[in-house]
C-alpha cells in the first residue's frame, strides 16, 4: 500500500499530470525533488515517535494521513500544490509507512529476520508488478485524479484496519520471545547489539549501506520516473512499457525471498555488491531496450536490484545494531534514503533536456553503483 506515494506508482501519472497542468517535465521533476527531501525531514522524528508510541498506534495515524494525501493528490491545480501533493505522498507513502511496518517485523524477529522480510517484502514485490498497470487502467477508465482518490480509498480499507488489528510492540511486553515458537523453545532472550542512533552514526557499517541504499534509491528512481520516457527513446511504446513491471516485480519477489534467506547466513555487505552491480548494468541496458527480450531482460535487472535492496533496507540496521533504538536508525536512515530518491529523477531530466538523449547521463551515472560494489567488497565491518 506504499506504492502509490513510490516513484513506481507516480511515474504512471507522470505524464498525464504534465499533459493536464502544462508543466515541463524538469519543473515537475524538480517539485518531485523538493516534495520528497521535505517530507523525507520529518522521518527520524516518526522513527522516534515509534519507538515511544507503538507501531500500531503510528501505523493508524499514517495510514489515515496517507489515504488524505492521496486524495488531496486528485486536487491539484498548478505548481504549489503538486508540490504539496508530492510531499505528503513521499514522506507518508514512501517514507512513514514503509518505515512503520519493516520495523514491526523487526521488532519481532531476531534469527529468523532474514526470512520473515522476505515474505513480506513478496507482497512490495507483487505491488509493483501489478499496480502500474492498475493505475494504468484506472487513469484509461476515469482519469489520472479520480484514479488517485481510488487509490486513496484503497489504503484506507487495507493497510488502515490491518495495521489497527495486527500491529503490537515488542513481544517482550506482552510474555513472549521474538521468533516465536523458535524463540520460545530456547528459553533465553536473543543476543543483541544494544547501540544508538549516536553510536551507530560513527560506524563505517552505518555509512556504508546508508550510502548504497541511497545510490540505488536516487538512481533507481531516477530510471522509475522517467521509465516511459526513456522506453519511449529506444522506440517502445508506453503499452509496452508497462509491461516491464511484470518481470521486475516477479523477479524482485524471487530475489526478496532468497536475499532474505542469505542474509541470516552471510556478510550483508555482499548483497550490497550484488545490488549495486545489478543497478549499473540496468542503467547501461536502459536505452539500449530495442526488442521485447531486452525489455525483459531489464525487467529482471530491476527486479534483482529491488528485491535485494529491500531486504538490506529493511533488516541491515537491526541485523548490526539491534532492535533497542531500532525505530531512531532507521529514522535517521530513512531520511537519506528518502532524500537521495530526490536527485535521481532531476538529474535524469536535466540531462535529458542538455543533451537530448539519456544516454550520457546514464552512462555517467552507472560508474557510481560500480565503484560502490568495489567499496563493499573490500570494507572491513563490524560483527554484529
Amino acid at each position: 500500500m506504499t506504492t502509490p506515494g513510490q516513484t513506481v506508482g507516480v511515474s504512471v501519472f507522470l505524464d498525464p499530470i504534465i499533459d493536464d497542468l502544462g508543466l515541463t517535465r524538469s519543473l515537475v521533476s524538480l517539485l518531485y525533488m523538493l516534495g520528497t527531501l521535505t517530507g523525507s525531514l520529518a522521518l527520524p522524528w516518526i522513527g522516534r515517535g515509534i519507538d515511544r508510541f507503538g507501531t500500531r498506534r503510528a501505523v493508524v495515524a499514517i495510514a489515515v494521513l496517507f489515504s488524505l494525501a492521496c486524495g488531496g493528490m486528485a486536487l491539484v491545480q498548478g505548481v504549489v500544490t503538486l508540490g504539496l501533493g508530492f510531499i505528503a505522498i513521499r514522506g507518508l507513502g514512501q517514507g512513514a509507512l514503509g518505515l512503520v511496518s519493516i520495523n514491526a517485523i523487526n521488532l519481532w524477529f531476531v534469527q529468523r529476520r532474514g526470512l520473515a522480510l522476505s515474505l513480506s517484502g513478496i507482497g512490495f514485490a507483487l505491488g509493483i508488478g501489478t499496480f502500474p498497470l492498475l493505475i494504468e487502467w484506472l487513469i484509461r477508465q476515469y482519469g489520472w485524479r479520480w484514479a488517485y482518490a481510488l487509490l486513496g480509498g484503497l489504503v484506507a480499507v487495507t493497510i488502515l484496519p490491518a495495521g489497527a488489528l495486527v500491529f503490537r510492540r515488542q513481544p517482550e511486553l506482552y510474555g513472549l520471545q521474538p521468533d516465536g515458537r523458535l524463540g520460545a523453545r530456547t528459553q533465553q532472550r536473543p543476543t543483541e547489539a544494544n547501540v544508538t542512533l549516536a553510536q551507530a552514526r560513527r560506524t563505517s557499517t552505518f555509512w556504508l549501506f546508508a550510502l548504497g541504499n541511497g545510490v540505488v534509491a536516487a538512481l533507481g528512481t531516477g530510471l522509475l520516473f522517467h521509465h516511459y520516457s526513456i522506453m519511449a527513446t529506444a522506440g517502445v511504446d508506453r503499452t509496452l512499457a508497462a509491461l516491464v513491471f511484470l518481470p521486475y516485480g516477479l523477479v524482485a519477489a524471487g530475489a526478496n525471498l532468497v536475499s532474505g534467506l542469505l542474509l541470516d547466513r552471510i556478510s550483508p555487505r555482499f548483497l550490497l555488491s550484488v545490488m549495486v552491480w545489478m543497478l549499473c548494468l540496468a542503467l547501461l541496458l536502459a536505452v539500449r531496450v530495442n526488442s521485447p527480450q531486452l525489455l525483459v531482460l531489464y525487467g529482471v535487472l530491476l527486479g534483482l536490484m529491488q528485491g535485494t535492496n529491500g531486504i538490506l533496507q529493511a533488516g541491515v540496521y537491526s541485523y548490526y545494531f539491534g532492535r533497542a533504538h531500532l525505530g531512531s536508525i532507521s529514522g535517521f536512515a530513512a531520511t537519506l534514503m528518502v532524500a537521495a530518491t530526490a536527485v535521481g529523477p532531476l538529474l535524469f531530466s536535466v540531462g535529458f533536456e542538455r543533451f537530448g538523449s539519456y544516454a550520457l547521463v546514464l552512462t555517467l551515472a552507472s560508474l557510481l553503483p560500480f565503484t560502490m560494489g568495489l567499496v563493499a567488497l573490500g570494507l572491513e565491518l563490524r560483527q554484529r
